[in-house]
């Protein structure tokens, strides 16, 4: 194999670990909505930071809530998912043609 396919390979890797991390920073954010927490913790500040842009950008596109429960997490979720597989995939492709 090539180092540019390494290159590919690693930089695949790299997409996937972040897509990941970043999911489990939407479930932790959506489970700490259940348990009310303080809103002034540096932890709650930043993964609020972290993930109402993506809330917001999801809502304004499509409504989320249905009987009170807010399923922007869930659509974002499913959406990285998506991207994560179509990403790796098409990098996979790529490095395997060099």
């Amino acid at each position: 194999m090539s180092a540019i396919a390494e290159i590919l390979m690693g930089l695949g890797g790299i997409i996937h670990s972040l897509i990941s991390v970043y999911i489990w920073v939407v479930i932790i954010a959506a489970l700490l909505t259940w348990v009310k927490p303080d809103p002034y913790n540096p932890v709650v500040q930043f993964l609020t930071r972290i993930t109402q842009p993506a809330y917001i950008f999801i809502r304004s596109k499509i409504p989320t809530t249905l009987n009170g429960i807010d399923f922007a997490p869930l659509i974002i979720i499913i959406g990285l998912q998506v991207l994560d597989v179509v990403l790796v995939s098409m990098i996979n492709t790529i490095a395997r043609g060099f």
